[in-house]
């Protein structure tokens, strides 16, 4: 692992698993454009070339030893977000979909302390990439559920574009979906009572490689979710 910390108290997660096409381009956009953040990239135990080319390039890095899966991918750098003590976590992807000139707007409730919680949105304008059509109808039937179940309306409840205060970095660190934990992470600050915001961003279509998420994985995926979202909702049924 490669560790620095400057002044910033804004640390961009980039969680990459497979990624030896996209992660140069990335990383160098945030270095160039954006050197008040810090950034650091959680190689979720690649088997192409990412862990060489972080090495090589000398990139802020964690190597997972086995794959995690990307919420175990993200808690990992919750962990270090907390570890440095950083204010402000930032999730973006490592395939290049998140532009980076969007973070100062979702940071920006966080710093002023009137969110806890941000989501970089494609659905609020309806700008640039939107994905798949069979997609966008999971992604409504989830938004439908959490607003069933918790009476909050989120409309990209799988974005992973997202901020966070110091809050939520401490709770993610310590426990985070391990599975397609977008929806559940927005379930359980929803549930927590916290603030969330939604934010306009426009997102940018993958260039190069493909998602791991094909036709058996998203039935999987929607299945698993379901059931998740519905537990989250009855166990802080119990607790209070």
């Amino acid at each position: 692992m490669n560790s620095h910390k400057t002044q910033s108290d804004v640390l961009i997660i980039i969680p990459a698993y497979n990624e030896s096409e996209n992660i140069e381009n990335i990383v160098d956009e945030i270095i160039t454009g954006y050197p008040q953040y810090d950034y650091v990239v959680v190689n979720d135990g690649s088997s192409d070339n990412t862990a060489k080319i972080l090495k090589n390039r000398g990139y802020n890095h964690i190597n997972c030893p086995i794959n995690l899966g990307i919420g175990g991918a993200i808690q990992t750098g919750y962990r270090y977000a907390r570890e440095k003590e950083y204010k402000i976590a930032v999730q973006i992807d490592g395939d290049g979909q998140h532009d980076p000139a969007y973070i100062q707007d979702i940071i920006t409730p966080i710093q002023n302390g009137e969110a806890d919680y941000v989501i970089g949105s494609r659905f609020v304008t309806k700008e640039g990439f939107q994905s798949s059509a069979a997609r966008r109808v999971g992604i409504r039937f989830l938004s439908g559920l959490i607003t069933l179940l918790c009476f909050k309306r989120v409309k990209d409840v799988t974005s992973g574009f997202r901020a966070v205060n110091s809050f939520f970095i401490n709770a993610f660190a310590d426990n985070y979906p391990i599975d397609y934990p977008e929806p559940e992470a927005i379930m359980d600050a929803v549930m927590r009572r916290k603030r969330i915001l939604e934010l306009p961003v426009v997102m940018r279509e993958r260039e190069t490689g493909k998602s791991s998420i094909n036709f058996k994985k998203s039935v999987y995926y929607m299945i698993k979710v379901t059931l998740d979202i519905i537990v989250c909702r009855i166990s802080y049924g119990i607790r209070r």
